[in-house]
Parts: C-alpha cells; sequence; structure tokens
C-alpha cells in the first residue's frame, strides 16, 4: 500500500469514529490526515506529509477551539427562555416568608418562589410587589426585584 492509500484509510476511520462518538475535533484531525494523502499524491515525503498533516489538523482543532471559546455560553435550562417560557414573566408576591420564600399564585396555580439574591444579614428583607422570574428549579420560581 502507498502513502496515500494509507492516509485516506485513516481519514476514513476517523470520520467513522466520529460519526459514532460525535467528537467533532476528529474530523478536524481527518482533514489533516487528508492532507497528507494529498501531500502524497503530490510526491511529498513521509516527513513532509506528516508536518502538512499535523499543520492542517492541528490548525483545525486549534481554530475549532477558539471559534468556539469566543462565543457565549449557552444558559443553563433552568435560566433559557428558549426552554421555560415563563423566563421574564412577572409575578405579585404579597409578602416574603422569613427564610426568604413566598407563595405567589400564577397561571392559575399557586407556586413555590424564591428570591434570586438572598439579603445579606443586617440588610432588610425582601418587601412585597412585582417581581420578574429568572429561573424555575424544578417547581420553584426563582424571582428578582422588577
Amino acid at each position: 500500500m502507498d502513502h496515500a492509500t494509507i492516509w485516506w484509510v485513516l481519514a476514513g476511520v476517523l470520520v467513522a469514529v466520529e460519526l459514532a462518538t460525535g467528537t467533532f475535533y476528529l474530523l478536524m484531525i481527518a482533514t489533516g490526515m487528508a492532507a497528507g494523502a494529498i501531500a502524497a499524491h503530490w510526491g511529498v515525503s513521509l516527513t513532509g506529509q506528516i508536518v502538512m498533516a499535523a499543520l492542517v489538523g492541528g490548525g483545525a482543532v486549534v481554530a475549532q477551539y477558539w471559534r468556539g471559546s469566543r462565543q457565549p455560553k449557552a444558559l443553563d435550562a433552568n435560566a433559557n427562555k428558549d426552554v421555560h417560557i415563563d423566563i421574564g414573566e412577572m409575578v405579585n408576591v404579597d409578602m416574603w416568608a422569613p427564610d426568604g420564600s413566598a407563595t405567589v399564585r400564577y397561571r392559575g396555580a399557586t407556586w413555590s418562589a424564591i428570591l434570586a439574591t438572598r439579603s445579606a444579614p443586617g440588610q432588610e428583607a425582601a418587601t412585597g410587589g412585582q417581581f420578574r422570574i429568572t429561573q424555575l428549579i424544578g417547581n420553584r420560581l426563582v424571582l428578582e426585584k422588577a
């Protein structure tokens, strides 16, 4: 078997493993293997083929990692409006319990609610009024002052 065939087989194996595992970075390394195969078709020495595969595959991995790290992190499902339609809605809290919890009526049902940020010792407890839903944790609403 010539070098180009070996590179193409390695690239195919990596693509198959990527399909089985869902690891996107394996596609980047498979791209490097394909670059090594193309270098072999051009008649580049084995050392040049390895360098070409390493540069292209490694460069693709670094570029993909850099691109992914620059994108904003996804919200937790508990605080994501795309998952819970209640995020951002307003509720009225009549009074808060000393432990920072409250019972509110929302969408025709009674819900348990807690403050998103609890007051520090020595500060006055939260007062009633309009609050915005920031998260849902189980069946408990997490609220912040509107």
